[in-house]
């Protein structure tokens, strides 16, 4: 058991930073090939049902969920005969490996800051033509500030999405935990909005990704309030606007990085045709600036790296905890 509470620690780390180096490729990202088997089912099971709608969650979500744990297993059972250092460099291995796969941090800096070059350099073409790499507003209806707090808001939110709440859950259940949590986010973002076609069918995976991403949004929000430039301001948007938000994840991150920032952000968008009034977060701040998305970027890297030294050491620490409460433990200590 500790063997692997440390091999986690170890694969984690690793997966990070291979998320720093590689990010997330062009071709066969291992979530992409799971959006078309998840668009695949969703062929043959649409109906204008929320039961139907379940069902694809739960094939879908389950069973990466379920292969996954298969999967760690099978690691754990490698060549039963061999000295614990092979096994134990297995798990890592495929910790590392799942945990590179399911982030997309430095992704998510790198369509950032391309708009936000473009935007600095007054091409508006340029801008929207990326703006839909990082969210899905439609960038024929906003001018060049509209699309800076855009891109902030998206930051914000995928810092939770894409990192936090990615490593809540690889600390909770290892490489299941991951996978489970990216499968439940990817099928949020392909059915779980309001559109005619989804607002019965989605239902489930929209409030499936609610429940998973509680617990990330809620550590993103704190730890924007440790590595912002304005802690204060981070946390007073937060208690004053959080619950404003009509996403009960996305209020308490986007308030804190608004406050944290010092900026405005919420308001009316457009996505897909439909115009949203969403509320005004620290709305006594001014609106974003082209400016404001590289110091969002690298507030979301700060937030990251703190994320992940966070559920490690909660991880090495319950761990140590298990282990001090088994009667095996305390009978070793008396013999010394």
């Amino acid at each position: 058991m500790r063997g692997e509470h440390a091999g986690y620690a170890c694969g984690a780390a690793l997966g990070f930073l291979g998320d720093l180096i590689a990010a997330d490729p062009r071709r066969g990202h291992p979530v992409a090939a799971f959006g078309r088997a998840a668009a695949a089912v969703e062929r043959r099971l649409w109906r204008d049902h929320r039961g139907y709608g379940a069902a694809h969650t739960m094939l879908c979500a389950g069973g990466a969920a379920a292969g996954a744990a298969l999967l760690q297993r099978a690691v754990r059972g490698t060549a039963p005969a061999s000295p614990s250092p092979l096994r134990g460099g297995a798990r890592v291995a495929l910790t590392a490996a799942t945990v590179w796969a399911v982030l997309g941090g430095t992704s998510l800096g790198r369509e950032a800051r391309a708009v936000g070059g473009a935007l600095t350099a007054g091409d508006l073409d340029v801008a929207r033509e990326r703006l839909p790499h990082l969210c899905g507003r439609d960038p024929q209806a906003l001018d060049g500030p509209q699309m800076a707090r855009a891109v902030v808001e998206s930051v914000a939110e995928n810092t939770s999405d894409a990192v936090v709440g990615a490593l809540v859950w690889g600390a909770l259940g290892g490489v299941p935990g991951l996978v489970a949590f990216r499968a439940v986010n990817t099928l949020d973002a392909m059915v779980g909005h309001k559109s005619p076609r989804y607002r019965r069918f989605g239902w489930a995976a929209a409030r499936l990704d609610d429940l998973a991403g509680w617990p990330g949004s809620r550590l993103t929000a704190a730890l924007t309030v440790l590595a912002g430039p304005d802690r204060r301001g981070a946390l007073r948007a937060w208690r004053a606007d959080g619950g404003a938000h009509p996403s009960p994840n996305a209020g308490p991150v986007e308030a804190s990085f608004a406050g944290a920032l010092g900026v405005r952000l919420g308001g009316t968008l457009a996505y897909g045709g439909r115009v949203e009034h969403r509320p005004v977060l620290n709305g006594a701040a001014p609106p974003v600036a082209a400016d404001d998305i590289e110091r969002a970027v690298r507030l979301s890297r700060r937030v990251s790296v703190l994320a992940l030294a966070t559920t490690v050491t909660a991880r090495l620490v319950a761990g140590a905890a298990l282990r001090a409460r088994q009667p095996g433990s305390r009978r070793r200590r008396r013999s010394r």
